[in-house]
């Protein structure tokens, strides 16, 4: 799984370092993609395997699983690292993500998040608002202990 944050910077190729405890877990290959919150998704190539198996079972009558699949498949990008262990963000997705210079790569579990540091504040603001957290997440069911 992917934990923690890594501020690192983009070169002036759109080169990007990703740490090496991040690189071990990438290993089998990996997908960069645009995410959901104006930031840029990395995924393992057996998670991006099966959220396409996910996509592709899905009805294509249904004008959202259209747009998924259009979301996901087109702003896709097969992830290649070089021997220093950099990879190559394509120009659309730095451009959508709003990255240049510094950034910040997330630990998602399962995924990790690039973010511009400006837009990644504004998610440690979210995160670190204790109040909001108590009501925002009491719905959900969360157990410490094993079942």
């Amino acid at each position: 799984m992917f934990f923690g944050q890594h501020r690192h910077i983009l070169d002036t190729k759109s080169r990007l370092t990703v740490p090496a405890d991040y690189r071990e877990l990438l290993v089998d290959g990996a997908y960069v993609m645009q995410g959901l919150d104006r930031n840029l998704i990395v995924l393992p190539e057996d998670v991006f395997k099966a959220i396409s198996h996910d996509i592709d079972q899905m009805n294509v009558n249904d004008p959202l699983a259209r747009l998924l699949r259009r979301l996901i498949y087109s702003t896709a990008s097969r992830v290649v690292f070089d021997r220093t262990g950099r990879m190559l963000i394509p120009q659309f997705l730095r451009q959508y993500a709003g990255l240049d210079g510094e950034v910040v790569l997330a630990g998602a579990g399962n995924y990790i998040e690039i973010w511009a540091p400006a837009q990644w504040d504004l998610q440690l603001n979210q995160m670190q608002d204790t109040e909001a957290n108590a009501q925002r997440f009491a719905p959900l069911v969360i157990s410490t202990t094993k079942s």
